[in-house]
């Protein structure tokens, strides 16, 4: 094992005793003042069943597609009502593409999503660990992985680019995708996008954490692959 990967597993546990943690203390804090707390409002659906959740947020990209956006939970009503806590019914590991807001393309609002964005969508253990606690603690029903076509971070990690900084961190992250994918027909690009987006969630579904609560059918985790001339996101099933 090299010390990058070494440096990443540590990395991974101390992101996993750090989120048990701020589990643990939410979770007492919530119990002790529990009896004194006035009834929260009904802030958002996240008492659906996975497969619900999902639909809902597939239902939400269809009105986009459609151009018939409801723009559900975007007033000043809303912004009250979930100001001082949050109950969303779905989470989302997306790029961080400026092209794909996720609220935008699903047809939400506040409080409706869990969203991480970062490049080339990767489970970094941050990711991994702010995911846990959308699901667990938050209570999202659904956590889609979502890619998208011409993919930047994805192209680079093709092509072999010499980045500087942390971007290459990044790439590493995606380069299993772009080799178990090479041998695929047609294009190249978007072969390696869609094998990432299934590396990614596979990764997520491997946290101890999320695993139990899809064990429990209490989760989905699920690929999504967007497409920027349409819209339209299309959920990927392993082959």
């Amino acid at each position: 094992m090299n010390s990058n990967n070494k440096q990443f597993n540590l990395s991974r546990r101390n992101s996993l005793k750090f989120v048990a943690g701020a589990i643990g203390t939410g979770i007492l804090a919530a119990g002790a003042g529990a009896d004194l707390a006035a009834p929260e409002p009904a802030i958002a659906q996240n008492d659906l069943t996975p497969d619900a959740a999902l639909k809902k947020l597939m239902d939400g990209n269809k009105r986009f597609v459609d151009r018939k956006r409801q723009n559900p939970n975007q007033d000043l009503v809303r912004l009250a009502e979930v100001a001082k806590s949050q109950k969303p019914f779905a989470a989302i590991l997306g790029c961080a593409d400026s092209r794909f807001p996720s609220e935008i393309i699903f047809d939400q609002g506040l409080g409706d999503l869990f969203v991480c964005r970062v490049a080339g969508n990767v489970a970094t253990p941050e990711e991994i660990g702010s995911l846990e606690f959308g699901t667990l603690v938050l209570g999202a029903k659904v956590l889609v992985v979502v890619g998208h076509k011409r993919c930047g971070a994805v192209d680079a990690t093709i092509k072999g680019a010499q980045v500087p900084g942390q971007i290459g961190s990044l790439l590493d992250a995606i380069k299993p995708a772009v080799e178990s994918s090479k041998d695929q027909g047609g294009d190249r690009l978007e072969n390696a996008s869609k094998a990432n987006v299934l590396l990614q969630a596979k990764r997520l579904k491997a946290s101890p954490v999320i695993s139990k609560l899809i064990e429990e059918k209490k989760l989905k985790v699920v690929g999504g692959y967007y497409d920027l001339d349409t819209g339209a996101v299309n959920i990927l099933v392993e082959s």
